[in-house]
């Protein structure tokens, strides 16, 4: 047995299976702005790796035949951290002009009472986002109030 210490473990990048690299590419790069920082074009091989300051965020993998179903065990919602409410509602405005679909109407509260909150959308194949801060929703909306928001009920 190791006798290393623990405790230093966090999320490192996350893996998404889309349906169409190109259309997932197009929609993380354009719409959340992360950068292009590698990519597998071998037909049957296709991928895209993703991130910010040249550290690997996100990696799409064309292996998908379907769209995202929530009721399948796995990925429940993928969330990002976002530094002020401000920039929550700077990017809800630029995927509103991208015409995506949101869960809830606008910034919303992750509880009844929090200070915490964000926005819920899809990704084209359907995969549930959120982009939240911890301080700054207070007074939004709670779509459900004996749910946490981001349960998408």
């Amino acid at each position: 047995m190791s006798t290393a210490t623990t405790g230093t473990l966090r999320t490192g990048h996350i893996g998404l299976n889309v349906t169409d690299l190109d259309r997932s590419l197009a929609f993380y790069r354009d719409a959340l702005g992360f950068a292009l920082l590698g990519e597998g074009k071998e037909e049957g091989r296709r991928f895209a790796f993703l991130g910010r300051d040249g550290e690997l965020v996100l990696t799409l993998w064309q292996q998908a035949e379907g769209p995202y179903r929530p009721q399948a065990a796995g990925l429940h919602h993928l969330a990002f951290s976002a530094g002020a409410i401000e920039e929550v509602r700077a990017y809800e405005e630029r995927l509103r002009g991208l015409g995506v679909e949101f869960a809830y109407e606008g910034v919303v509260a992750h509880r009844e009472g929090a200070a915490s909150g964000g926005i819920f959308f899809h990704d084209p194949d359907g995969t549930r986002l959120e982009i939240s801060v911890p301080t700054g929703a207070q007074g939004a909306p709670v779509p459900t109030a004996a749910a946490p928001t981001c349960g998408f009920f």
